[in-house]
């Protein structure tokens, strides 16, 4: 599907200056999300390969893919971008909000992190074509700047 700049809903202007703002945060953010997954690990032993193996699957087979939660505002303007873009797309929600994920969810929000040099543990995560692209700050900067379209076609044309 091509879509013209006109098609694609303008980013929340508060949304996205707060998403970039998180990274300030970014180092407790990682602490917090390694010691939830082992902690929760010492309660039921999770395949970390396994889990591995499942996003390298999930990333690999849809031209784009988010990992979200549900109540979280950058998911939520995430998911509302992709939906006015036009581009189908899988979410997969891995809970409600960080503090209320399962041992599995946790381990994968981990495993997430190191998708992206900067290691980041928030939470939405995109795949366009395998590729992580960031969050909801960067999927903002590519509808802003009309980068959208040229970054899925790249995707397309590597498949």
């Amino acid at each position: 599907m091509t879509t013209s700049a006109n098609d694609f809903r303008s980013p929340n202007p508060v949304i996205k200056t707060a998403a970039k703002g998180m990274s300030i945060l970014r180092p407790i953010f990682q602490a917090e999300a390694e010691l939830q997954a082992n902690a929760l690990d010492i309660f039921r032993k999770i395949d970390r390969a396994g889990l591995a193996e499942n996003i390298l699957e999930n990333k690999t087979k849809d031209e784009v893919l988010i990992y979200t939660y549900g109540l979280s505002p950058f998911s939520k303007e995430a998911l509302e971008m992709l939906d006015a873009s036009g581009y189908e797309y899988r979410n997969i929600e891995l809970g409600a909000e960080w503090f209320l994920l399962g041992g599995e969810a946790s381990a994968t929000r981990v495993l997430l992190s190191r998708e992206l040099q900067v290691r980041s543990t928030s939470l939405p995560k995109i795949f366009i074509g395998g590729e992580c692209i960031g969050g909801c700050a960067e999927l903002a900067s590519l509808v802003e700047n009309n980068e959208l379209d040229e970054v899925v076609q790249q995707s397309r044309s590597k498949r």
